[in-house]
């Protein structure tokens, strides 16, 4: 039985002195497995000897219940307390660095450093991310509904698929993944539908209504089957991403018959006859075309400015004359985005479409030659890949380096500073695998703190899913939406909300699981939280049979009371699913 922090001294001391009695006579690197281990029996705590024996996974919530000293060793040796990724152990840091009359203390600057992940996730996504793909897709010549439901949906939904992929790495985390994905939909289906429907009350589109929410309710019913099964097979895998696949060409085709349709009635029309407006599924799925990414980043140069300072302006986050312009609430946040703001500028080229130059700065484009290269390697995996010696003797890392500047100083003597050159697209691509890592290295960051939090508090993965990580990584689909409604625009937004969800569950499960699979070649599988996920998954379902029903019985017109209920939906879900979490609510046994 484990003493806590009350046991007296003298027994404290015994204990000491036998763990290193056993560690003197045993040669195993873990504490308590060796052969004089088990002959002896050890005397400390089953918690701890279960949590040191690294043959048995032990729940690392235990941890709570043991001293100081029991539970840095126990976090060090017990499986269940070492993650997968990350560049930080969190767990070792709050139980080994902190005392246990400090925990508060370090609880607070790891809730500070989850929001500036947040924070810096966001900045990535909408600055580097997003224009980035948009350039892509104009590149490729996609049509705005194919960029819309494949890479401008996945700019938008960047943070939760990443969050999802980094969470199904890992069977104690897929909880994490399941409750960021069903709450993140229940949040922007309820919360977000619901206010644009407050703010503007509106008349919603029908087709793409239909068409949306019933491809959602399908990925529900699939997400529910795995939940039943515990566990997401390679064919499921295939499924969940054929089944997007199929939604893309519902909307190509969808779009294409309306435009079809649209032609053949102009042309038998009489002359004057007005066009006929744009289907609302082009508004919707080109709804990441409507960021304004701000003047932060307009060309502040000019052709004859030297390289030298042409450089130093690129890098510099802050365009002065807007600072003397906005209040200070606005400049306070920006002094916090500045870091993020310069690394990023400093690491991720971005290409504009939008600008006269495309944002060609020939100095930083060809520092970026040099350094993103470098941030790929110490970026993929934790860095792990990057530190791997070809022959054993000549680091991945080093050869990046050799490789960036040959390329860098290529261009640099093949470009000139006022023209940017016929290849300037390919830039596009770079910034967007690179803003794609620095995005999964964040995710993987926020994944472990969450679930040292859970760990600490004593709360299940899947309520740190649907709560913090479903807010943190929602906040961008709630401010956008809800600034499009208040422009004017409710049924672009209001088909967003159940559009770009879409992409986030069928890709962050699908893909998540698919690469999980074949990295091992086992199933997922999934740890369920027990009444908690169905509480969740059922939430979820409830609220979008609730449109499917409520929606066409109002005759599309929704009013300010249909945006009500849906917030009250939220508070009742938010509310069930928090009492279940803390035993309030729970199934009876037997």
């Amino acid at each position: 039985m484990a003493v806590g922090m009350g046991g007296s001294r003298a027994l404290s001391h015994i204990r000491l002195l036998s763990w290193l009695w056993l560690l003197l006579r045993d040669t195993s690197p873990v504490l308590g497995t060796g052969p004089a281990a088990q002959a002896t029996g050890s005397p400390g705590p089953l918690a701890v000897q279960e949590g040191l024996n690294s043959k048995v996974d032990t729940d690392c919530r235990k941890v709570r219940s043991l001293n100081d000293s029991e539970s840095c060793v126990f976090v060090r040796n017990n499986p269940d307390c070492q993650s997968d990724g990350g560049y930080l152990n969190y767990l070792e840091g709050i139980f080994c660095l902190f005392p246990r009359d400090l925990l508060p203390l370090g609880v607070t600057l790891y809730v500070l450093w989850l929001f500036y992940l947040f924070l810096f996730l966001a900045v990535t996504a909408e600055k580097f991310f997003c224009p980035n793909l948009s350039a892509i897709s104009t590149t490729l010549k996609l049509s705005h509904n194919v960029a819309g439901v494949t890479f401008l949906a996945f700019g938008n939904g960047a943070p939760d698929v990443f969050s999802a992929l980094v969470a199904f790495s890992n069977a104690r985390t897929a909880g994490l993944a399941v409750g960021a994905l069903f709450g993140a939909g229940v949040l922007v289906t309820t919360v977000v539908a619901g206010g644009i429907a407050i703010i503007r009350p509106f008349k919603a589109a029908t087709r793409p209504f239909f068409r949306d929410i019933i491809f959602y309710m399908v990925a529900i019913f699939l997400t529910f089957t795995v939940l039943y099964m515990g566990k997401v097979t390679l064919a499921w895998s295939l499924g969940y991403l054929g089944l997007y696949a199929f939604y893309v060409f519902t909307v190509v085709l969808s779009t294409w018959i309306y435009r079809r349709r649209s032609v053949v009635a102009l042309s038998h029309s009489l002359p004057g006859t007005p066009v006929l407006p744009v289907d609302s599924a082009d508004e919707s799925s080109s709804v990441a075309n409507s960021y304004d990414y701000g003047d932060e980043y307009r060309p502040q140069v000019h052709s004859e400015e030297s390289t030298a300072r042409i450089l130093i302006q690129s890098l510099g986050p802050l365009d002065y004359q807007s600072w003397k312009r906005k209040p200070c609430y606005w400049k306070l946040f920006k002094i916090i985005k500045i870091p993020v703001e310069f690394l990023l500028l400093l690491t991720v080229p971005l290409v504009d479409l939008d600008k006269d130059d495309r944002n060609w700065k020939r100095p930083l484009n060809c520092l970026h030659l040099f350094i993103s290269p470098v941030v790929c390697v110490m970026t993929l995996q934790s860095g792990v890949y990057g530190f791997y010696e070809i022959q054993g003797i000549f680091p991945i890392w080093g050869v990046t380096m050799l490789v960036g500047t040959l390329l860098g100083s290529i261009t640099f003597f093949a470009t000139s500073n006022d023209q940017p050159p016929r290849f300037h697209w390919v830039f596009a691509f770079l910034g967007f695998f690179v803003s794609a890592l620095w995005i999964n290295a964040a995710a993987t960051e926020v994944v472990n703190i969450l679930r040292s939090l859970g760990i600490i508090f004593q709360l299940s993965n899947t309520v740190l899913g649907l709560t913090l990580l479903a807010w943190g990584n929602s906040i961008g689909d709630v401010i956008s939406d809800l600034t499009l409604a208040r422009q004017g625009y409710p049924r672009m937004a209001f088909s967003a909300c159940f559009g770009g969800i879409i992409f986030n569950i069928l890709v962050g499960v699908g893909l998540g699981c698919l690469l999980e699979a074949y990295r091992n070649h086992v199933d997922v599988k999934l740890e369920s939280d027990g009444l908690l996920v169905w509480v969740l998954a059922g939430a979820l379902g409830l609220s979008l049979l609730f449109s499917f029903i409520s929606v066409p019985l109002q005759c599309f017109q929704l009013s300010k009371v249909y945006g009500f209920c849906l917030l009250l939906f939220y508070m009742s879900f938010l509310t069930v699913a928090l009492l279940t979490e803390f035993g309030v609510i729970h199934l009876r046994a037997g």
